[in-house]
């Protein structure tokens, strides 16, 4: 699987995404995430002129065939392709009058994106015995380097920031679920009507269904661009297991919500993520893609990636080959919807630094 240095090579995004990468610097590049909400442990990287979320802090990338020695990226002592850190916001080296780091308030991931959790906090993070066995959003908070809630005063100084001195082109505000009424629809719409009051930027939100549908036309008139509700895991057994409590709200449930929000947002303004690797198999994957595609839900499948402190810190990634047997029908369902990562207006699927998919969107490069 040899790359020529810099050439973006969509089956080596797979590996390395699926197995991490050994720094030979730990200290190298621009700072990189550990725990909080996201795509934490990982570093920012650039290969041939994508920005890609490779893992570099998890128990896999310890154990990574590839290591990364200054831009080379090798196995087995060979390179096999050239790779590149992003570089450090210049909004990160700005306080709010009252000393709360920009960099607190939200956070660059990819290239251009800005991302925040406007609630650093879960109604279920505290009792393992429900809450996402995944989920790390209270780590970050727990060491200091985010505050609880971020007011609408706070995103909207920073995000001006963060275009005018970084080129931000969208924005993502995620939040965790402070109610089972709004779910944080109410903290998205107040946030979002204020950064629109200060810089022009495109903004996805992301909450559960919230319990009331005409929560989706206040999100859309606060200034919300695209809207994210986000399944995780296909199948109801496995959702029960690992998210308990979340998995109250069943698969149809969000299949109704999806539904309602698209006739608000339109098709493919509204996407969900999926995490390949935690049990789902291919054909319960692809299969709940389809649906969504159907409905016009943009469906972005990630490969699992374990964070360090979480009760699922231990559990293996994903291959490279179970995620090329979801993405390549994926992105064929993706085509003959009508569905591609570009037209959306902001968020994860649009970045698309987390996965590869957007690669098999197009036939060229899924070939």
């Amino acid at each position: 699987m040899s790359s020529k240095p810099g050439r973006f090579n969509q089956r080596l995004i797979n590996e390395l995404q699926t197995h991490g990468v050994r720094l030979s610097d730990p200290a190298a590049g621009a700072p990189s995430r550990r725990g909080g909400a996201g795509p934490s442990d990982h570093k920012a990287m650039e290969i041939g002129g994508k920005v890609v979320m490779i893992p570099v802090h998890t128990a896999g990338a310890g154990a990574s065939p590839y290591e990364l020695d200054g831009e080379r990226v090798t196995r087995g002592g060979e390179e096999i392709a050239r790779m590149a850190f992003t570089d450090r916001p210049r909004f990160y080296d700005l306080s709010t009058a009252d000393g709360v780091p920009y960099s607190h308030i939200a956070t660059l991931h990819g290239r251009d994106v800005l991302a925040t959790t406007v609630l650093q906090t879960c109604i279920r993070y505290n009792n393992r015995k429900v809450s996402c066995q995944f989920c790390a959003i209270g780590q970050s908070l727990d060491e200091g380097r985010t505050i609880a809630h971020k007011t609408p005063a706070q995103l909207a100084e920073v995000a001006k920031a963060a275009v005018e001195l970084d080129g931000v082109k969208h924005m993502v505000m995620t939040t965790g679920t402070p109610n089972l009424q709004d779910r944080g629809a109410r903290v998205l719409c107040d946030s979002a009507r204020a950064v629109g009051a200060a810089v022009d930027l495109p903004i996805q939100g992301q909450c559960e269904p919230p319990d009331d549908r005409a929560w989706f036309r206040r999100l859309r008139d606060s200034g919300i661009d695209s809207l994210g509700m986000h399944l995780e895991i296909a199948t109801p057994a496995l959702r029960e297991r690992i998210m308990p409590s979340k998995a109250s709200i069943s698969v149809d449930q969000y299949l109704e919500a999806f539904a309602d929000a698209v006739d608000v947002f339109g098709r493919g303004q509204v996407s969900t993520y999926l995490l390949a690797g935690l049990g789902d198999t291919v054909a319960d994957t692809l299969a709940l893609c389809e649906r969504l595609v159907a409905l016009g839900v943009y469906p972005f499948v990630v490969p699992f990636v374990p964070i360090s402190g979480t009760p699922l810190e231990r559990h293996p990634s994903p291959s490279a080959a179970h995620m090329r047997r979801i993405l390549e029908p994926l992105g064929a369902l993706l085509r003959d919807g009508g569905l591609r990562s570009a037209d959306i207006k902001a968020g994860c699927g649009r970045c698309g630094a987390c996965s590869s998919l957007s690669a098999f969107e197009d036939v060229e490069q899924a070939s």
